[in-house]
């Protein structure tokens, strides 16, 4: 590798931390909040939606989506959002990031308003609307998972990337506590200006006619986030790393660097020279002989383990209703009117938020430089599975009236260890390991897979666990193997997690290049020394 390469990124990986590493991870997060609050926020008005457009005269119940509908308008983003990670992935490596970043937050903005803007005379018209708009928002999605954390990454220095990282994910969980609050506020604005009877004293009015305004304005609030920070992604310039390696115009990435990090680096010439470290780490391609023997393992780690966590992460809906219906915080559908059943989902999701789902993202902030990705992965899909095991087999215990809120407790510290755990290291690891011309792409294959499993934990399961008493089975679906083997199923592929957590190295307190085996044989560590001290002035 060239020499003033390894100035730029040697000066990197030394910078102090520094006001830039913050606002790129506002700038950066802020999209994760926006991804967050959008895919999760549908789930809070789907009963709203039954009610609206399907209510049936004369039934015990209120209207309710049938199954086929739940599940497009569920999960048409989650495969939006896939196919945006593979493409944004490969496109951010072809590039550039910055070029592709810009795009991914328009798309984000358009489709939320889009959404809330789904036109149509009858259900069948708004749904297909409304899929289609959501398609194209997990596709706008999709892209922000490889850009965000490849540019965190490469901006970040070596001491303190993991945080950097884990932080720019954590902005999920605000996304997700954001949606419920304003969730919480437009339902209860309408509630009070708009009163209505329960659906049990008068099924009609019980659904006011301004509620089909409420999902509207939830949907398409989540353009607001994204829009405020488009300006501040175009002013981000090119990553150095990716401006160096893949450009290779290394006066371009010390001029940008110095720009942002407070930090004089010297770039000797317009274009830096071909790497010289080895001849067959600038050659081999994504997917070739030589990917393979090095990073083959590496790439069947980070997908399988985000495949197994996304499978018990989204599975969280198996039992959630269940649980929100036990402890009293949603009773059943027909003593409430359309807009008050919105403000019960809204707060109980956003108290799980509060208590289980922010922490843990946070936990991991802190300690993931302190202890590394892999114990913390390791340990978080070992409580993940003894804790699907101790809600598993007893559950017979666990159903019974006095014995509810140890099951809520086990379910939040599932949870909780799934934040603190690999549903934070799985979306850092990738980010670290390969190297920068493959960097984007290869985030983007993990994170898609990561969907998929997300498609079987949430769908699949959502069949699986049917009662198999087919008399006992929610409307329309088909009989299952019921919640308790469901649980059982899922505590076996978190074990999983744990044997593959074993394919995956540790990134900590190492530079990218070091991780990617883009300069070997020690030379980082020796060059080192020299560039910190005699190529790097602080300005500070």
């Amino acid at each position: 590798m060239a020499k003033e390469q390894l100035q730029v990124l040697n000066a990197l990986d030394v910078a102090k931390t520094q006001w830039y590493h913050f606002t790129a991870i506002i700038i950066a997060g802020m999209g994760f909040f926006t991804d967050a609050y959008d895919l999760f926020c549908i789930s809070l008005v789907t009963k709203l939606l039954g009610r609206i457009y399907y209510h049936v005269d004369g039934a015990p119940k209120p209207g309710s989506l049938p199954p086929n509908i739940a599940a497009a308008v569920n999960g048409v983003a989650f495969c939006g959002t896939l196919a945006g990670q593979l493409f944004f992935g490969w496109l951010g490596d072809k590039m550039g990031r910055k070029r592709v970043y810009g795009l991914t937050l328009m798309l984000m903005v358009i489709c939320s308003i889009g959404s809330g803007l789904s036109f149509g005379h009858n259900s069948q018209c708004v749904m297909t609307t409304l899929c289609f708009f959501r398609f194209w928002l997990g596709f706008g999605i999709g892209g922000d998972y490889p850009l965000s954390a490849t540019i965190m990454s490469e901006y970040s220095n070596k001491k303190t990337r993991g945080a950097f990282i884990a932080a720019v994910f954590a902005m999920q969980g605000f996304g997700i506590l954001g949606g419920g609050i304003f969730a919480i506020i437009v339902s209860s604005a309408f509630k009070s200006k708009f009163d209505a009877p329960s659906y049990a004293v008068d099924p009609v009015a019980s659904t006011v006619p301004q509620a089909d305004y409420v999902w509207r304005i939830i949907l398409m609030v989540g353009a607001l986030p994204a829009a405020l920070t488009y300006y501040w992604r175009m002013k981000m310039p090119e990553t150095a790393r990716y401006t160096a390696l893949v450009a290779k115009d290394t006066a371009q990435a010390a001029s940008d660097m110095s720009k942002v990090i407070q930090m004089d680096i010297e770039g000797e010439g317009a274009k830096a020279a071909e790497p010289t470290t080895s001849d067959s780490v600038s050659s081999y391609g994504l997917f070739s002989k030589e990917f393979f023997s090095r990073h083959g393992t590496h790439l069947l780690g980070t997908t399988s383990t985000w495949f197994l966590l996304d499978i018990a992460f989204y599975s969280q809906n198996l039992f959630q209703k269940d649980i929100f219906s036990a402890i009293g915080w949603i009773p059943p559908a027909a003593t409430m009117n359309a807009l008050e059943e919105v403000f019960r989902i809204a707060r109980a999701q956003t108290l799980i938020a509060l208590c289980s789902t922010v922490p843990g993202y946070w936990f991991t902030v802190a300690f993931i430089d302190r202890i590394g990705r892999f114990a913390i992965q390791l340990m978080g899909f070992f409580f993940m599975t003894v804790f699907m095991f101790a809600l598993a087999i007893p559950y017979h215990h666990w159903t019974l009236k006095d014995n509810r809120i140890g099951f809520v407790v086990l379910y939040s510290l599932t949870f909780f260890f799934a934040n603190f755990g690999p549903n934070a290291t799985t979306f850092v690891v990738p980010a670290e390991i390969f190297p920068a011309r493959f960097r984007s792409t290869c985030h983007g294959i993990s994170s898609a897979s990561g969907k998929l499993g997300a498609m079987v934990g949430a769908f699949g399961f959502l069949y699986l666990a049917q009662n198999q008493d087919k008399n006992k089975t929610e409307a329309g679906y088909p009989p299952g193997i019921g919640v308790k083997n469901s649980l059982l199923l899922l505590g076996a592929l978190n074990f999983l997690g744990i044997l593959f957590t074993f394919l995956v190295p540790e990134a900590k307190g190492k530079s990218l290049e070091e991780m990617s085996g883009e300069i070997e044989d020690g030379t980082v560590g020796e060059l080192g020394g020299q560039t910190s001290s005699s190529t790097t002035q602080s300005r500070v």
